[in-house]
């Protein structure tokens, strides 16, 4: 399941959900004031791993 982020209108929290793709369109409750006034926010995806490693010629 993706994180989604949140924005409240009422109180300006900021919060993430872990939650369905589908479930989406439901108002979700603002964990710090409890108003159903939230909009998901626009997040970037981030990528987890590490990055490969590159290997030198040494000329030998």
């Amino acid at each position: 399941m993706p994180i989604f982020e949140y924005h409240c209108n009422k109180c300006e929290t900021k919060f993430e959900v872990l939650q369905r793709t589908n479930d989406t369109k439901k108002p979700l409750e603002c964990p710090n004031c409890g108003t159903q006034d939230t909009k998901k926010r626009f997040s970037a995806f981030a990528a987890m791993g590490t990055p490969k490693e590159t290997t030198q010629d040494s000329g030998t």
